[in-house]
C-alpha cells in the first residue's frame, strides 16, 4: 500500500468537476484507490463519495492505494491536485 498526503488549493473545494476528474483517473487503474479527511474513507473511483467529504479550499486529504499500480496511480492524482484540477 502506498499513502501521500494532499492538499486542496482549489478555491471552490471538491465539487462536481474535481470530483469528476478525480474518479476518471482513478478508474483507469486496477488498484484500489481510497480519500480519507478526518475519520471519513471513500473509494476514489465513486464522484458522489469524493463529494461527500465536503472538502474545502486548504483541506488536507491522505491519497492512498494499493494494487499493482498504485505508485502510478497516487503519482497521477497528485499532480492533478498541485495542478488545482486546471482551474
Amino acid at each position: 500500500m502506498v499513502k501521500t498526503t494532499v492538499q486542496l488549493n482549489n478555491g471552490h473545494g471538491l465539487h462536481a468537476r474535481p470530483a469528476s476528474l478525480i474518479t476518471k483517473l482513478a478508474t483507469k487503474y486496477k488498484s484500489k484507490i481510497e480519500m480519507t479527511l478526518d475519520t471519513k474513507t471513500i473509494d476514489c473511483k465513486s464522484v458522489i463519495g469524493i463529494l461527500s467529504l465536503g472538502a474545502k479550499n486548504g483541506t488536507q486529504l491522505v491519497l492512498q492505494a494499493e494494487g499493482p499500480d498504485a505508485s502510478e496511480a497516487l503519482q497521477e492524482l497528485e499532480q492533478l491536485f498541485e495542478n488545482d484540477f486546471g482551474e
